[in-house]
């Protein structure tokens, strides 16, 4: 094993493809991943061996360290020795707790390949099919290791023989996973097996791991594990069998180099011609090619401004160099360039294609957004897509109203570092409201507001409802308030197979016209509403299906915006539409563009649609939550008591030898506060995960309550408005 010496080392492998591995640890919250990082990054000399699993290096926030859990995501780069020659790993330590996996989707657009941290005992959770399922959408390749073997021998007392049997369940629930969610080509490719060496079991707090190669050539056996405990020997046993160098040798021997990655997944996750210079250059991953680099991560820094981390896909990044910023139309310029080492970046001077790189103050980058080399065609990137989306809110304000300004800057930094939280002010109150997937996930942001000096009051937790129709509404008109422009109007529920392509990519807006109504008319579009697409914000689609009206094209952005605002804030109750349709069948527009401003066609186009929202038998979607629990089979009566007094459905009841599975969905509503119940009613025996599971539709009985509870919050009058009230007296 050779120690860390200087970024010079890492450097020079940079430019060598085949000898780097961008790489990902991914796991369900508490399984063991930052307590696996750190005896990586051991490995290279960055901290001790002695303090490894417990120093948890990638987790260098406070409140990380606090909680015990991993927040957002880390990146280090490492060298390692495997078959007398030196290879580089770019390591993203990823969050496990479900209300970050927005954070893991970013981190898996840049790497290549992924291990999935499983604990021995409580075996896949839900989380671990979530962040397997989101890494074979991104076409990175998964490794198994299986931790806190340790468990088995001390505290379920099992033989070799009833651990092999563990491992072997445990490995076929995991290769089951991978036939389901991986694409089909790879499905079979990619299951992975102890004998080829792409399972590895072991204990991270211990440091030491196995896999079969490595029990192979230094003849250690099951039987060899449980002496080792018998005797408290695991030390000589971490000292034999080091759990870095089965793990990072796992991941050089399995795992895609960046240029063998690039060629199978630049073609499914780029939308450009892959036979222009530019595509060829990816597919090669050329470092002489033009740059072409997706931004996965922002952090803004006090000190150093905003920081864009991201993979290099080609060419070379350097300082001065001239971009272009492919999403928002804008051209910028490279200042600094940087590496990561755990917490501290290094500037370099040029990074090469098939790296994880840093960009020192891009101030217009965004997440998700694509840099290309000046002067050429570059499209984007496919766009990231989230497993969930916000649906818990809180209402936040200063605790000194002279510190509003500067709660409001803080608010946008959090908001540019992690787009899985929504920041928005609610006009009627004053209040600011902050949307994120879940309590932990707002209660951080908290935490970061009081990190800033600021002190603030918040609310309650509040689930983020979703207005949609059960019914239809034809030739709803609507007229401007100067008369002169009238807009003919329907609308209808969204097919939920369009609602299932929005929600899977395969229908955006940012797609090629001719292609997107290719997929609407597989999925029962007739031709012509197929082709005349106006906007797609969310699950929401605005159709202009109107015949030869004069200056449509010049009122188009005012009715996006019409669209966009009913859409962000429908007429029941001011929440988010879902699922709604909406078409402009006929209009007729003023011929002199004075009086076809927006003033005029916005609430022209906007007013009709609330109008036949609101004629269309409206309905309230609640976001539900996919529980699943292990507990000892005695308190099982108390878990089910707990879930189904918080009106959560039992869906399916195992028993796996003393073990009792439960999974159930669970309303958003009623989950909070749910850790301590649970804790009580079984006396802290069970262990359990969510994970979202869909909008589904507020029972009748609670709909009235909800809508009036919602308004009145608002500031709005308790009882709905009523369509007249939209439409032209």
């Amino acid at each position: 094993m050779r120690r860390y010496k200087h970024i010079g080392d890492v450097q020079q492998i940079m430019w060598e493809p085949q000898r780097i591995r961008n790489i990902g640890i991914v796991a369900h919250v508490d399984h063991g991943k930052t307590t696996l990082t750190d005896s990586l990054v051991a490995a290279s000399g960055i901290i001790s061996f002695e303090l490894a699993g417990e120093q948890l290096f990638t987790d260098f926030l406070e409140i990380e360290q606090q909680r015990g859990i991993t927040i957002q995501t880390a990146a280090v780069s490492l060298a390692h020795t495997f078959g007398g020659q030196e290879y580089l790993i770019n390591l993203l330590d990823t969050p496990g707790h479900v209300d970050f996996s927005g954070d893991v989707t970013r981190a898996l657009r840049a790497i290549d390949g992924v291990v999935v941290v499983v604990d021995a005992v409580e075996e896949v959770m839900p989380q671990t099919e979530t962040v397997l399922r989101q890494a074979l959408h991104e076409r990175a390749r998964p490794l198994l290791f299986i931790n806190k073997v340790d468990r088995l021998i001390a505290e379920l007392k099992l033989t070799p023989e009833g651990m092999q049997a563990r491992f072997m369940k445990l490995i076929t629930k995991f290769n089951q996973l991978i036939r389901r969610y991986a694409p089909p080509d790879l499905a079979d490719k990619w299951q992975v097996s102890v004998e080829e060496g792409s399972v590895a079991f072991g204990s991270a707090k211990e440091k030491w791991a196995l896999s079969m190669p490595q029990m192979k050539a230094k003849n250690i056996s099951f039987k060899d594990i449980i002496t080792a405990y018998q005797t408290e020997t695991q030390s000589e046993l971490a000292k034999k069998s080091h759990l870095f160098e089965v793990v990072l040798d796992m991941a050089i021997r399995h795992l895609p180099n960046p240029k063998d990655a690039q060629a199978k997944r630049i073609p499914r996750i780029w939308k450009g011609d892959v036979e222009s210079e530019l595509g060829k250059d990816m597919i090669t991953c050329n470092p002489e090619g033009k740059v072409c680099m997706v931004v996965t991560d922002i952090i803004v820094d006090e000190q150093a401004g905003v920081i864009s981390t991201g993979r290099v896909f080609s060419g070379t990044l350097e300082k001065g160099k001239a971009v272009r910023l492919v999403n928002a139309e804008r051209d910028a310029r490279i200042q600094q360039v940087g590496v990561y080492m755990g917490p501290d970046r290094v500037m370099v001077d040029r990074v090469p294609a098939g790296n994880i790189a840093a960009i020192i103050g891009m101030k217009e980058a965004h997440v998700g957004e694509t840099l290309v080399e000046l002067g050429i065609e570059g499209k984007g990137f496919e766009e990231l897509r989230y497993i969930s989306e916000p649906v818990v809110t809180v209402a936040v304000e200063p605790k000194n109203f002279q510190e509003l300004p500067r709660l409001i800057n803080q608010l946008k930094k959090i908001s540019r570092e992690d787009p899985n939280i929504k920041i928005k002010i609610n006009e009627e109150t004053g209040e600011y409201l902050v949307s994120g997937m879940g309590e932990v996930h707002l209660e951080i942001v908290e935490y970061k507001l009081k990190e800033a000096g600021l002190e603030v009051k918040t609310s309650e937790p509040i689930v983020v409802y979703r207005e949609a129709l059960l019914g239809k509404a034809e030739h709803v008109e609507g007229k401007s308030p100067n008369k002169h422009n009238r807009f003919l109007i329907a609308v209808e529920p969204l097919e939920p197979g369009v609602v299932k392509a929005i929600e899977e990519g395969k229908v955006v807006q940012k797609q090629e016209r001719k292609e997107r109504a290719n997929v609407l008319r597989e999925l029962g579009w007739e031709t012509h509403a197929a082709r005349k697409v106006v906007s797609i914000i969310g699950a929401n689609i605005l159709v202009d299906v109107s015949k030869g009206v004069q200056y449509m094209h010049e009122v188009e952005d005012y009715t996006i915006d019409a669209f966009k605002q009913v859409v962000e804030e429908g007429p029941l109750m001011r929440e988010p539409m879902r699922g709604l349709k909406v078409l402009i069948d006929d209009a007729s527009l003023h011929e002199d563009s004075v009086h076809r401003g927006p003033a005029q066609i916005i609430p022209a186009v906007r007013r009709p649609i609330q109008a036949g929202i609101l004629l269309a038998n409206p309905t309230v979607l609640e976001p539900r939550l996919k529980l699943e629990v292990r507990v000892p089979q005695e308190f099982m009566g108390g878990a089910t008591k707990v879930v189904q007094g918080r009106r959560g459905r039992i869906l399916t009841m195992e028993s796996e030898e003393d073990i009792a599975i439960i999974k159930a969905s669970l309303p958003v509503a009623n989950s909070f506060g749910l850790a301590a119940e649970m804790r009580s009613e079984t006396e802290g025996r069970a262990i359990w995960g969510t994970e979202f599971e869909k909008f589904e539709q507020l029972p009748k009985e609670l709909q009235e309550q909800v809508v009036r509870d919602a308004r009145k919050r608002k500031g709005l009058k308790p009882e709905p408005p009523k369509p007249e009230d939209f439409m032209e007296k």
